[in-house]
């Protein structure tokens, strides 16, 4: 674990933030590349990205704020952490699709097909993005005596976001990793199989995510907030977003034409 990958004289760098940044530019270029591939405006396409990730950041940090609204109503002074903090994934993830949707219908660019460009990118964005999760220390895991655990020892790490240290804990942030991974891989073998709908990688990627992020949660050792005394934030938000994907599957499978439906390749 690096929290910190160096520091010079004033200036930091911190591990966290730079797979960050890498997390959205990679993201973003697959999609840009996605995009225009498949005949997209490659400007709108890029500018649609931006908007993504600044919506993104601010609906992360925002959902962040309101399940540990105690926390920080408790403590004010700590309302600056929310500034290096990543946030909650899925008030970014909910955030941005809404913005999303609003450019795609001001701009009059086709919503499916765009929300399929974006879907893969969103994927690899997330396996680089936890990857910086697991430097940092932060979105740790519950204590296990599992061969596999991971131990962190970085004082910086248990100041800055409340790591434990010198215990065995699960890896949430390289589970999450490789599943996204193995989602990105899923969603581009089933476009390879071609005779695709439009909206077909955008929707299986929510389910996927969904699916696996509720089963992730139980490993979770971090404060995340509770839905009805049982369920954390993101297991809810996981729990509305299954049965809405497997829906919007069926009615999108269903409405497609005949003669109109498109092979999508990478």
């Amino acid at each position: 674990m690096h929290p910190k990958l160096f520091e010079l004289g004033p200036i930091n760098l911190y591990s966290y933030g730079l797979l960050l940044v890498a997390a959205y530019l990679i993201g973003l270029q697959v999609a840009v590349v996605r995009g225009r591939n498949w005949g997209l405006n490659s400007n709108r396409v890029m500018d649609l990205g931006i908007a993504i990730i600044l919506s993104a950041l601010v609906g992360a940090k925002l959902l962040l704020l309101i399940v540990d609204f105690d926390h920080f109503s408790s403590n004010p002074d700590q309302l600056w952490t929310l500034l290096r903090s990543g946030g909650v994934f899925y008030g970014g993830l909910v955030m941005a699709v809404a913005v999303a949707f609003w450019y795609i219908r001001r701009y009059s660019l086709p919503l499916w097909r765009t929300c399929d460009a974006f879907a893969p990118g969103i994927a690899v964005g997330q396996a680089v993005g936890r990857m910086g999760c697991f430097l940092a220390g932060c979105c740790y895991g519950k204590p296990t005596t599992l061969p596999w655990g991971i131990t962190f020892t970085d004082t910086l790490a248990a100041s800055n976001v409340g790591t434990p240290l010198n215990i065995s804990l699960h890896p949430t942030q390289l589970y999450e990793s490789i599943i996204t991974l193995c989602i990105l891989m899923t969603l581009l073998f089933f476009e390879r199989r071609g005779n695709t709908f439009a909206g077909r990688t955008f929707w299986i990627y929510i389910l996927l995510y969904s699916t696996s992020r509720f089963f992730v949660e139980f490993y979770r050792g971090d404060p995340r907030g509770i839905a009805f005394d049982f369920l954390s934030t993101s297991q809810f938000v996981s729990a509305l977003l299954v049965p809405l994907s497997i829906t919007m599957l069926i009615v999108l499978f269903r409405g497609r034409k005949s003669g109109r439906t498109q092979a999508i390749t990478v």
